[in-house]
């Protein structure tokens, strides 16, 4: 059997088929009844890399005060840092698309992760706040590439009613990672010194390396058409076609109005909780009278709590809405989202440490729930053999979103301190963001009617 032929069911009496997962491997008989019918362990290892990225990128944020001590930078300069690297994460984040829907995602994925390694060693080394600055812009860079090739290789081993789980797991990886890495940083830099946080953090990224090429490189398109309880003969769905160019591509993606919808949507929240979590230890440190590490583990520890509740809620919900009625996923996102802006704005408002990181933990079950069923809605409006260029016009519009919160809030901070505001700077500037949140779920709100269309038309 070749991998572009189609595999006949076992027994009629049955939910099983027989069917090629990989190219040039033997076929397999698997359960169609099974939510995950080729199991969960590519969504696990996907979730890991996840969770790698995002913590090498927060360690910063938790060992920031003791960077600032020992470069000299001011907040404008700080907020800077995961600024340009977003920049410079987003300049490549179209040609990774198109890569991604031409070359192996697994292999892509595996050497992604050893740069992001090796640029962590290269950040504790370095000797100048120039030299750091430079490292950190390269690792973001590399930061978002594992995106289109993960999230179009988690499309093929899922079928649509059950990607809100697998997008799930890779979003609890990448919220997870987040505060794993501000409490990690914190931690490291107060015990061992700044430096040493990079170095740590190398590891784990080799070994998650090696765990990514365990995963087989399914056919394109594979995901979809076990949704449908079939394998077509002859289909030709991970066979590329030739766009005239890549701009040309991604105008084409764009209209599609629930994928521009939902881009612009998470592309707002980005820009929100990318510049209130990035400056939320500080916050912490600054206005409750905490130790860095002190104020990075409590941010750390109330933001995952909040995370692993959201993931859990947010994906069972969201796939369960599918079923009932399709577009049902993106009710269930925006909902999810206005609790999470109505809980942030209560946390920069009301001070003392029980208000605020009860309001935090609230303010991340939101966004963690919204998210996972925002990616999945992505992948059920953009055809197989262009999701990976679909992931990655999605990724680097919310990137570029995401890029300007940090920076936005270090210099707004900088001016209103220099105005004589009287009360910690911090806070407003970090206010300024949280309308941009209310922004997307009225965006989302607009596009809900258009999902079934548009998915129709993908497959």
């Amino acid at each position: 059997m070749t991998a572009a032929s189609s595999p006949e069911p076992v027994a009629a009496a049955t939910d099983s088929v027989e069917i090629t997962v990989s190219a040039g491997r033997p076929a397999r008989v698997v359960d169609l009844a099974k939510s995950a019918p080729l199991g969960w362990w590519p969504a696990v290892v996907v979730s890991l890399v996840a969770f790698i990225d995002r913590l090498e990128l927060n360690l910063i944020a938790g060992a920031l005060p003791a960077i600032q001590d020992h470069f000299g930078f001011g907040d404008t300069a700080a907020g800077a840092i995961p600024t340009a690297a977003s920049i410079a994460g987003a300049v490549l984040l179209l040609p990774a698309g198109r890569l991604a829907d031409r070359a192996p995602r697994v292999v892509t994925i595996a050497v992604v992760v050893l740069v992001w390694s090796l640029c962590s060693v290269l950040s504790g080394l370095a000797t100048t706040f120039v030299l750091f600055f430079l490292v950190r812009v390269l690792i973001g860079a590399a930061g978002q590439l594992y995106n289109p090739p993960a999230s179009s290789l988690l499309a093929d081993y899922y079928p649509a009613r059950s990607r809100g789980k697998a997008y799930g797991f890779e979003r609890a990886g990448y919220y997870l990672g987040l505060p794993t890495g501000v409490i990690l940083g914190g931690a490291l830099a107060e015990a061992l010194g700044w430096r040493m946080v990079f170095f740590v953090a190398a590891v784990p990224g080799l070994l998650v390396a090696v765990l990514v090429l365990t995963v087989r490189e399914p056919l394109r398109g594979l995901g979809d058409r076990l949704d449908r309880g079939r394998i077509d003969k002859g289909t030709t769905a991970g066979v590329p076609g030739r766009p005239a160019s890549l701009f040309r591509e991604a105008r084409e993606l764009l209209g599609i109005r629930t994928l521009a919808g939902v881009i612009v949507g998470q592309a707002l929240l980005s820009l929100g909780i990318g510049g209130v979590f990035y400056w939320l230890p500080t916050l912490l440190e600054r206005t409750e009278n905490l130790g860095y590490d002190t104020a990075s583990g409590l941010a750390g520890a109330v933001g995952g709590t909040g995370i692993v509740v959201g993931i859990i809620a947010g994906s069972r919900l969201g796939d369960r809405a599918h079923t009932r009625r399709p577009g049902g996923r993106i009710g269930v996102a925006t909902g999810f989202l206005l609790t999470g802006a109505l809980a942030l704005a209560g946390a920069l408002l009301i001070p003392g440490v029980p208000a605020r990181v009860t309001l935090i933990a609230l303010a991340c079950a939101g966004f963690a729930g919204a998210i996972p069923n925002l990616t999945a809605v992505s992948a059920d409006v953009v055809p197989a053999r262009r999701r990976g260029m679909g992931f990655a016009l999605l990724t680097f519009l919310v990137t570029l979103g995401g890029a300007f919160g940090p920076f936005l809030v270090g210099l707004t901070s900088d001016l209103v301190d220099a105005a004589g505001y009287g009360g910690e700077p911090l806070v407003p500037a970090m206010l300024v963001l949280v309308p941009a949140i209310f922004v997307s779920v009225l965006v989302l709100l607009r596009v809900g009617g258009r999902y079934e269309a548009d998915a129709r038309a993908a497959v």
